[in-house]
C-alpha cells in the first residue's frame, strides 16, 4: 500500500512540475449528466465492465445515476437566482442578451428575442445621445471662460462615453454565459460532496442593489445638471441610463465578488467539520477538487468581463481627476452651488471605483489566503499517510493556482490598483494646476496690455 501511494505521489508531483509553465492545476471537466450514463445500468458510457462505483471524470467522485443527475438538474441554480434582479436590470439595459434555457443552461445566441432587444434599445438610445452630444459640443467650442471652466464643460460630453459598456458587454455576454454554467457544476459537485444545497444568502443585497442604485444614479445625475447647468428633462433622462449602466455593472461586480467570497467560506468551514469527523484520503480529494473548480472560477470572472472593466476603471480614472480638478480650481473663489454637482460626482466615482478594487481584493483573500490558513491550521498527527499526503497536494494546489482576479492580463484588481490610480490622479492634477496658474486671468491681462499701449 505504501508502495502504490508513493508511486501515486510522485505521478502527481511529475504532473505539477509539467504544468509549471502555465501556473494552472485544473480539471477542466463538466460534472456528469443524464446524457453521459447509460439508461439500462446507470453508468458512464465506456465504463462498463468496471466496478459500480469507479470514479469518472474528476477526482473523488464517482459517476452520476440518471436518477441523480434529473435531481441536479431539476435543482435551483442558487448562485444565478441569488444575482438575478441584477442580471434582470442589466438585460433591460441592453446590456447582456443571454438566454436561459429551460434545463438552467445560459447561453448566447445572436438570433435570440434578448439580442433583437438589447440592439434596439442601443440604436434608440445612441441617435438619442447623438443629437446631446452635437449641442455640448457646440457649447464647448463658443466658451470664452477660463480654463477651468472649459474642463468642467468636457465633463459632460466625457459622460457619454458610458455608451460604449453595451456592445463590449455584448462582445463578453458569452463568457459570461460560460461562467453562469461553470457555477451550475459547482453546485452540482458541491452538492453531492456535502449532501445540502449551497445556502449564499445573497438575494437580499441583490434586490436592494438593482431597486437603490438606478434611483441613486437619477437623483445623482439631476443634482449635477441642477447645479452645474440649465436643467432640462429630455437631456437628463440619457445621462440617468447611462449612469444606471455604469453603477449597476458595480453592482453585478460586487455580487459576483461576493458570491466567490461567500461560497470559499463555506468550502473552507465545511473542509474543517469533515475532517473532524471522516479520515479518509477520498474526502480531501473531493474537498480539493471543489477548491480548483472554485479558483478557476476566480480567474474566469476577471478574464470574462476583462475589456468593460479596463474600460470602466479608467473612465472612473477621467471622471475623478475632472471633479476634483473642477472643485480645486474654484477653491479659491469659495464653496459655491456649483461645486455641489462637481463633489457629488467625484465622490460617487470614487466609491464605486474603490468598491471594485475591495471587493475583488477581499475575494482573492478569501478563495486563496483564507483558504491556505484552514489547511494550515489541520491537525495531521491523527491521519493515517495518505489523508496527510492529500493534504499537503491541497497545499501545493493552492500555491501553484493563482486565484487572483485579474483583467485579461492587463492587472489585476485589488487594492494596489485602487492605491496606484489615485498616485497617478494626483500627478496629473497638480499638472492641470500648475498650468491653470500659468494662464493669467482675462482682467489682469487687459490691463497690462493697456498699460503697454500707453508707455
Amino acid at each position: 500500500m505504501s508502495l502504490f501511494f508513493n508511486s501515486e505521489t510522485m505521478r502527481f508531483e511529475s504532473t505539477l512540475l509539467d504544468s509549471k509553465n502555465n501556473r494552472n492545476v485544473f480539471l477542466d471537466v463538466r460534472p456528469v449528466s443524464e446524457e453521459d450514463a447509460d439508461p439500462s445500468t446507470g453508468r458512464l458510457a465506456g465504463l462498463q465492465g468496471k466496478a459500480p462505483h469507479a470514479f469518472s471524470n474528476r477526482v473523488g467522485f464517482p459517476p452520476l445515476t440518471p436518477r441523480e443527475a434529473f435531481v441536479d438538474q431539476s435543482s435551483t441554480i442558487m448562485v444565478y437566482e441569488s444575482s438575478k434582479p441584477i442580471y434582470m436590470v442589466l438585460r433591460a439595459l441592453g446590456v447582456m442578451p443571454y438566454t436561459r434555457l429551460a434545463k438552467g443552461e445560459s447561453v448566447f445566441a445572436l438570433s435570440s428575442p434578448a439580442m433583437f432587444y438589447c440592439v434596439t434599445f442601443f440604436i434608440l438610445l445612441t441617435i438619442y445621445l447623438l443629437f446631446i452630444a452635437l449641442s455640448r459640443i457646440e457649447i464647448v467650442r463658443t466658451l470664452e471662460g477660463r480654463f477651468e471652466e472649459a474642463v468642467i464643460a468636457y465633463l459632460f460630453i466625457v459622460n457619454i462615453l458610458p455608451i460604449l459598456i453595451i456592445p463590449l458587454m455584448w462582445y463578453e455576454t458569452r463568457k459570461v454565459a460560460s461562467i453562469m454554467n461553470g457555477w451550475a457544476d459547482f453546485e452540482i459537485v458541491y452538492r453531492k460532496t456535502a449532501g445540502r444545497e449551497l445556502e449564499l444568502r445573497l438575494r437580499t443585497k441583490a434586490m436592494l442593489i438593482a431597486v437603490l442604485l438606478p434611483i441613486l444614479c437619477s437623483l445623482s445625475v439631476a443634482i449635477t445638471h441642477v447645479t452645474m447647468v440649465d436643467f432640462r428633462l429630455l437631456q437628463v433622462i440619457p445621462y440617468c441610463i447611462l449612469d444606471t449602466i455604469t453603477y449597476m455593472m458595480g453592482g453585478y461586480w460586487y455580487m459576483t465578488c461576493e458570491t466567490l467570497s461567500t461560497t470559499a467560506k463555506i468550502l473552507a468551514d465545511d473542509f474543517q467539520k469533515a475532517l473532524r469527523h471522516v479520515g479518509p484520503a477520498a474526502k480531501v480529494s473531493e474537498y480539493r477538487s471543489l477548491w480548483l473548480r472554485l479558483s478557476k472560477l476566480s480567474r474566469d470572472t476577471g478574464f470574462a468581463t476583462c475589456y468593460t472593466f479596463t474600460f470602466i476603471c479608467l473612465y472612473l480614472f477621467f471622471i475623478i481627476t475632472l471633479s476634483i480638478y473642477g472643485l480645486m480650481s474654484q477653491i479659491s473663489d469659495g464653496f459655491g452651488v456649483k461645486d455641489i454637482g462637481l463633489a457629488v460626482t467625484a465622490f460617487c466615482s470614487v466609491g464605486l471605483l474603490f468598491y471594485i478594487c475591495d471587493e475583488a481584493h477581499y475575494a482573492s483573500f478569501n478563495v486563496r489566503t483564507n483558504f491556505q490558513k484552514k489547511l494550515l491550521m489541520v491537525e495531521l498527527s491523527w491521519m493515517n499517510t495518505d489523508a496527510q499526503t492529500e493534504i499537503n497536494m491541497f497545499l501545493r494546489a493552492t500555491e501553484m493556482n493563482p486565484s487572483s482576479i485579474n483583467l485579461g492580463g492587463f492587472f489585476d484588481v485589488n487594492r494596489t490598483l485602487f492605491k496606484s490610480l489615485l498616485a497617478t490622479m494626483v500627478t496629473y492634477l497638480v499638472v492641470l494646476l500648475q498650468f491653470q496658474i500659468s494662464i493669467p486671468d482675462e482682467p489682469s491681462a487687459m490691463l497690462l496690455h493697456n498699460r503697454t499701449t500707453l508707455s
